[in-house]
This record gives structure tokens, C-alpha cells and sequence, in this order.
């Protein structure tokens, strides 16, 4: 069956069966306090069944979700627009562009409630055309991160702490999920490797470490920088160095696009 008709059925099924848990903690909490229960410790078992139930399903959607991000299938017209505006690319280019734009939204879904920086071109140009057709993005936000998720343009580097503080949860995350230490990285994760790789004008270039040189002219000749990921963690960089943005939470918080003063979304 194909997972757009699957997944709407599978999520109200989710939602009857939250309420259904809830409604059991809350029956077996005032009966406690109002002392309905002939004896005493016969509400403890299922108190503790219904917390248990409730972080299964916690974790079995979070699981969903996260399966959803990296194997639902895109629309394919995705990819021949990003090769309209960029000719240059092959459809194995096109390829790793998507895989990239997954692994924002990743870093989307591991920060639901802070703001999360696009530091690619390429990626934010395929994000930017999966969002001009409203319905079915509107559609696939709901089921795979939970709420939809409004564009704001590609950035680097710069002064703003909330926007710095954006751009270390992307890199924090896309670390992760390709295995590198993000404070001490031997190379880059792919979506902030990918404007550089496939040579794309005015895009955002960095480099793993680059020691105590901040920036460097970009070598191309082509008007944009190359920035240290490094900076993402050894406070070079304003915003919240210490919390990196992404392991450690202090503060709740925002996700529009004007993101929030500083603070990470959680680590592992």
C-alpha cells in the first residue's frame, strides 16, 4: 500500500490511541486522589502500564516519522526543476541534492520547537520549489515532521547569534547522522558539502577545520567564502558556542524564522 494512504490512517490510529492513554492516566490519577479504589496499590499497575504504553508510542512515532524523512518517496519533478535552474548537474547530482534536503529536514524533526538554518543553496533551491506547490508539501510536513515547516532562505556565517544558532543545529545534526564529531570534524556531512562539490555560484563553501584562519577567499573566484566548521563550536562564531546550538537546551524558544536567542534542541 502506498504510504500517503497509509500513513493518514496509521496517524489517526496514533491520535485515538494517545487520548485512549490519557484518558487512563487521568482516571487512575483521580481515583487515587478522591480514594475510589478499594485498595490502595490497585491503581499503581495501571499507572505505570499507561506510562509505559505512552513512551512506546512516543518512540514508535518518533521512529515513523524519522523513516518517513529518509525513504518517502519526493515528487519526481523535484529534480528536473533543480536541473532547470542549475544545468550543469547530472541526475546523480540531483540525486545527492535530494539526500541533502532530507537531512535538513532530519535536523528539522530532531529540533521541533527551535529554528534550523538552511547553509546550502542547492538544497534551499529544491526545498524552495517542493514548497511553491503548497498542498502536497503542506501534505508530507504533516506526516513526517508534524507540522509544516515554512522556507527561509539559505544562509552562512555571519553576525546575527540567532541565525548562527540555527545553522549549528544543521550542522550539529547532519553530523550525527553521518556519524561525524561535530565539534572536531574530519570532514564535512553532505549538505554542507554540497554547493562546493557541485560548483554552484554564489553558493556557501566550507571546509572541516581551518585552524585559526576564520575565512579565506573562495580559491573559484566566484564572490562567496569559505567557512570554517569549526566555528560552529569553538565560539568564533556569535550565538551559543557553549550549547552548540544542539547539545545542550537552555530557554524555550521559537521556530519562526527569526529563530530564538540562543539554546540547542537536544542531543543524543
Amino acid at each position: 500500500m502506498d504510504w500517503q494512504k497509509l500513513s493518514p490512517v496509521l496517524l489517526r490510529h496514533v491520535q485515538l490511541f494517545k487520548w485512549g492513554v490519557l484518558a487512563a492516566w487521568a482516571v487512575a490519577w483521580v481515583g487515587a486522589v478522591f480514594n475510589w479504589w478499594r485498595w490502595s496499590s490497585s491503581w499503581l499497575p495501571l499507572m505505570a502500564l499507561t506510562a509505559v504504553a505512552f513512551l512506546a508510542l512516543k518512540v514508535w512515532a518518533g521512529w515513523r516519522r524519522e523513516r518517513l524523512i529518509r525513504e518517502a518517496a519526493l515528487p519526481q519533478f523535484l529534480k528536473r526543476k533543480l536541473r532547470t535552474q542549475f544545468p550543469h548537474l547530472s541526475g546523480k547530482d540531483a540525486d545527492l541534492v535530494e539526500r541533502g534536503l532530507r537531512q535538513f529536514f532530519m535536523a528539522c524533526n530532531r529540533c521541533p520547537s527551535k529554528f534550523v538554518a538552511m547553509p546550502s543553496k542547492v538544497v534551499d533551491a529544491m526545498w524552495h520549489e517542493f514548497i511553491l506547490h503548497t498542498h502536497g508539501y503542506a501534505n508530507w510536513c504533516e506526516l513526517a515532521l508534524g507540522r509544516f515547516l515554512h522556507h527561509t532562505p539559505a544562509e552562512a556565517l555571519g553576525t546575527l547569534p540567532q541565525r548562527n544558532d540555527g545553522l549549528r543545529r544543521a550542522w550539529y545534526w547532519a553530523c550525527k547522522d553521518e556519524s561525524i564529531d561535530p565539534r572536531h570534524p574530519t570532514r564535512l556531512p553532505l549538505l554542507f558539502a554540497l554547493d562546493a562539490k557541485l560548483g554552484i555560484e554564489g553558493g556557501y563553501h566550507y571546509v572541516p577545520n581551518c585552524n585559526d584562519i576564520a575565512r579565506k577567499s573562495d580559491s573559484n573566484g566566484n564572490g562567496s567564502s569559505s567557512y570554517c566548521a569549526t566555528s560552529f563550536s569553538d565560539g568564533s562564531a556569535s550565538g551559543d558556542g557553549d550549547g552548540f546550538g544542539g547539545e545542550a537546551s537552555s530557554g524555550d524558544g521559537g521556530s519562526d524564522s527569526g529563530g530564538d536567542g540562543g539554546g540547542g534542541c537536544g542531543g543524543d
